[in-house]
């Protein structure tokens, strides 16, 4: 990883933790999922408000490392207004950028910050926790997303 993008990893991983968008629960959600990282202790519920197959609304509330509230808060912002099926391949994508099979998608956008995050394999579950907690919303899991399930 190049010292910019370093240095703009901490910078967007810094602001999004201690100010994360999106924060706080969504009474109008119409699906939501419980997710958790016992490795970190990072603990995540997911409300989103799906329209007509588009993600009209994505909230979070929770606690946790700088990594996975950072990723959180990114994540809702990049899926408002998003079709539950381009959400899923935004999944697929950063999955891949994070487990060192990038694939070059222009829809990643401020969340290629993440990349950096594939150097610290014990971080990649921190980071991914909300996207798992995403396809369990989206498919309706009741089980909590649990980061000893996930690859």
């Amino acid at each position: 990883m190049t010292a910019d993008l370093r240095d703009l990893y901490q910078e967007v991983v810094v602001d999004h933790s201690r100010r994360p968008r999106n924060f706080g629960p969504l009474p109008d959600a119409s699906h939501q999922a419980e997710g958790f990282n016992p490795l970190c202790g990072d603990r995540l519920n997911l409300y989103l408000k799906v329209v007509d197959g588009f993600i009209e609304d994505a909230r979070f509330e929770g606690s946790g490392c700088a990594i996975s509230m950072a990723s959180a808060s990114l994540m809702t912002e990049a899926m408002k207004g998003r079709r539950t099926t381009d959400a899923e391949a935004l999944f697929s994508d950063f999955h891949a950028m994070l487990t060192g099979n990038p694939k070059t998608n222009p829809a990643l956008g401020k969340l290629e910050v993440f990349a950096g995050v594939s150097e610290f394999p014990s971080r990649i579950k921190c980071a991914t926790l909300a996207w798992h907690t995403l396809q369990a919303a989206l498919h309706a899991e009741v089980q909590p997303v649990t980061t000893e399930s996930i690859a």
